[in-house]
């Protein structure tokens, strides 16, 4: 049983989220594991390498590596970021030995949030209870490269007072898509008022996610539209309500 992990909080947590970051740390620590935080850490490249500037993502993914090399595992609350490493950093050094080693020894120690818990720690019921119908969306790079689906709902089942329901096509993307978003902005607008449609229709008052780049993009739509449905990560409904 892995009782120490490093917490690699992502961009997007560190700059717009921390109360997500804060909600990882204090779930993990109520499953028994010792948080630490490498305070050097920044961006694990992904925007670079997801536009095409290859030399610029390996410059950070060399950082990144150097930052937590030292980690028993490291805990993400994103999937996107998780696979960036897990998968995408064994291509970025594909002509680099002595790297593509380090990123292949790597990617075994690199778990998602929820994955970590119910897979990793076999930590299910953290004590948490919110009174509440909630949904769930799952992540593209989530689902479709880490296979994480069942862990945040087992999770969530486990939560007392919360009523779980899954809407239509959970599995279908927001629209955010990084770059994608702004890239192709009427097809994203289109996918993210599809997404809400699906997520009025349960009655959910809150839609909950693994990642944090998705709640953004659906909250920002949310927001336009003057809906109250709440955007949470799945990190921030578990830390609510400790016994």
């Amino acid at each position: 049983m892995i009782r120490r992990v490093s917490l690699f909080a992502t961009c997007l947590v560190d700059l717009f989220f921390p109360e997500v970051g804060d909600s990882v740390v204090e779930v993990l620590r109520r499953a028994g594991v010792d948080v630490e935080f490498p305070r050097d850490q920044t961006c694990c490249g992904q925007p670079a390498f997801n536009a095409g500037y290859v030399d610029e993502a390996r410059r950070v993914a060399t950082k990144w590596l150097r930052d937590f090399e030292g980690a028993e595992a490291v805990v993400v609350p994103s999937g996107s970021c998780a696979t960036m490493v897990r998968r995408f950093y064994g291509q970025l050094f594909a002509d680099d030995l002595s790297r593509h080693a380090a990123a292949e020894a790597m990617a075994g120690r690199v778990f998602e949030f929820s994955q970590f818990l119910v897979d990793i720690a076999k930590v299910e019921d953290v004590g948490a209870e919110l009174r509440e119908r909630v949904t769930v969306h799952d992540g593209c790079h989530a689902l479709r490269e880490l296979g994480i689906r069942d862990q945040p709902r087992r999770l969530l089942r486990r939560v007392r007072g919360l009523e779980l329901v899954e809407m239509k096509g959970a599995d279908r993307c927001c629209g955010f898509g990084g770059t994608f978003a702004i890239e192709f902005g009427g097809i994203s607008a289109a996918m993210v008022d599809d997404k809400i449609a699906a997520i009025h229709a349960t009655g959910a008052t809150s839609v909950v996610s693994t990642d944090c780049s998705c709640l953004m993009h659906v909250r920002g739509r949310l927001q336009r539209i003057d809906s109250s449905v709440r955007c949470r990560h799945v990190a921030e409904v578990l830390a609510s309500g400790a016994r």
